[in-house]
């Protein structure tokens, strides 16, 4: 295998980041417009690579699990084609005014944004984050180093082709997505370290990837975390939608951040809304408390570990709770901050509940499936972070800029 040392390619990307900072929103448009037609044009193409990455990790002795994520079709890719064609209907958030006004002194000061730079991605077996953080940091005027891992290498090199084809054809800088090559782990290190160069490093992955960037990254970064995320029914749950809510969250697709992996019931309706809760979810491993196995005979003991674990597979945690304040209580000791959601028609409870539980997004009637990019109106995103600063919940456009102040004046000077 051919590779770029890292160096090389950063210092293409910040040639190529001062370029494509001075773009016009038509000419990103073109960009991202032509890379989503070449990706349908290209999908048998980007079908050939993905089967030899499956190849692979089957023969690894991969879990259903990662292969889930791995794996494309034609539907797959053909959503990654839509997403980059909704990032050109959305509005480009360069040069976009946040807020300003006029100085006693005459002073016209405004804050207007700006792109970030240089954006790294560091991510696990997921190639359509390649297109999705691709098509948002051209739109969003930055360059993008993309580091994907060795388990969807093929896959990645024929999407990044696609997708650097498309802004050659555009006229637009090509180096400002490019991918690296070398998946070595001394590689991640080395990347999380190029200071000068990233301006905003975003790990998507599993707690070994997290915790590597906070020991070892000094380059700022945004933490895109783990999603141990709660469903709680409360008492004045409507049980068709806490039904249909909670196999959603669960089962749609249980190996992503945002499936449900706790189920917490309140007391007073546990006995009806639990045997039935658990019928539904056919198929899946479930766990819990006391009270939990006592209404629902059969199912497994929930440990500690348990109720703080982000399965992302067939697996759910139970707890029975006696109230909305301890559905919060749990809520708080064992959550990641990523989604938690209240089924209620209660008006009171479900204020409470959006007013105290502290996460990037909390949802009412509604399932957890739903904080993800492209179903917010994003476009798509790059991460969801669970950080509280700069960026908290699903990552857009205006999530990969900055600011930077514009001040006017008439000759002003400062006493």
């Amino acid at each position: 295998m051919t590779t770029t040392p890292l160096a090389s390619l950063g210092s293409r990307a910040k040639v190529a980041a001062r370029e494509l900072a001075k773009a016009s929103s038509r000419q990103k448009d073109a960009a991202l417009a032509t890379s989503a037609r070449l990706l349908r044009s290209e999908t048998d193409q980007v079908l050939s690579a993905n089967s030899a990455d499956i190849a692979r990790a089957h023969g690894a002795g991969a879990s259903a699990t990662v292969v889930d994520r791995l794996r494309l079709d034609a539907a797959r890719v053909a959503s990654m084609a839509d997403a980059l064609d909704a990032l050109v209907a959305l509005d480009d958030p360069v040069g976009e005014v946040v807020d300003g006004g006029v100085r006693p002194n005459g002073l016209r000061v405004r804050r207007v944004r700006v792109p970030l730079g240089v954006v790294g991605i560091v991510y696990e077996n997921r190639p359509n984050v390649t297109s999705d953080a691709a098509g948002l940091c051209v739109k969003s005027g930055n360059a993008v180093l993309l580091r994907g891992s060795a388990g969807a290498l093929e896959t990645n090199r024929a999407l990044a082709q696609v997708l650097r084809a498309a802004l050659e054809t555009a006229g637009m800088p090509v180096d400002a997505v490019q991918l690296v090559e070398d998946t070595r782990h001394e590689t991640v290190e080395e990347f999380v370290t190029l200071r000068g160069v990233i301006d905003c490093l975003i790990p998507r992955g599993g707690p070994s990837l997290v915790e590597l960037v906070r020991a070892k990254a000094s380059v700022p970064y945004v933490v895109d975390g783990d999603g141990n995320c709660h469903v709680y029914v409360d008492r004045a749950a409507d049980l068709d939608v806490a039904e249909r809510i909670v196999v959603n969250a669960k089962m749609q697709r249980p190996s992503v951040c945002n499936a449900a992996e706790s189920l917490l019931v309140h007391a007073e309706i546990a006995p009806t809304a639990l045997p039935r809760l658990a019928s539904a979810l056919a198929g899946v491993e479930l766990v819990g408390d006391e009270a939990a196995r006592a209404l629902v005979p059969g199912i497994g003991a929930a440990t500690e570990d348990d109720y703080a674990t982000e399965f992302l597979g067939l697996r759910l945690a139970i707890a029975v709770v006696e109230d909305l304040d301890a559905a919060i209580d749990h809520i708080a000791r064992y959550s990641t901050g990523h989604s938690e959601a209240i089924v209620t028609n209660d008006y009171t409870a479900a204020a409470r509940f959006v007013r105290e539980v502290d996460a990037a997004a909390v949802l009412v009637n509604a399932s957890t499936r739903f904080v993800d990019g492209g179903e917010l109106g994003l476009g798509a995103e790059i991460g969801i972070s669970t950080q509280k600063l700069h960026a908290r919940g699903p990552m857009g456009l205006r999530e990969l800029t900055s600011v930077k102040y514009v001040i006017e004046g008439d000759g002003q000077v400062r006493s």
